[in-house]
């Protein structure tokens, strides 16, 4: 097993520990977290029907434009930000937590505690 494949397989592992216990509800949806070299992603997932009820990535059109590098704790914490605010909008104020097998620090960490400071209670 190369060494890529070894991480990939451990990151699987770590997710599916996860999954087994983070269910996002109607009422308290999960909020997963996936993030790449370069950009960091976001979804409210309700498991119960199987859908995304809003997605927020550094893609986004917002954000696109006004951020000098996508791949950093500034970048993702912005991203925090707004996916607080459009939840509100949704009228989403309580959520789940998942880190998608990734450690809780450094972009993961800065994108949650961004969410909190926007209203989202974990």
């Amino acid at each position: 097993m190369t060494n890529v494949a070894r991480k990939r397989a451990g990151l699987a592992r770590r997710h599916r520990r996860v999954r087994k216990k983070v269910f996002g509800t109607p009422d308290r949806p999960r909020l997963c977290v996936s993030r790449s070299l370069k950009h960091i992603y976001v979804q409210l997932i309700d498991d119960v029907a199987g859908r995304s009820l809003l997605a927020v990535s550094t893609l986004c059109e917002p954000l696109k434009g006004a951020l000098k590098s996508t791949g950093n704790r500034d970048a993702a914490a912005k991203v925090g930000a707004l996916v607080a605010e459009r939840a509100k909008q949704a009228g989403i104020a309580r959520v789940c937590f998942d880190r998608g097998g990734r450690k809780y620090h450094g972009r993961v960490k800065a994108l949650a505690d961004a969410a909190r400071k926007g209203g989202l209670q974990f």
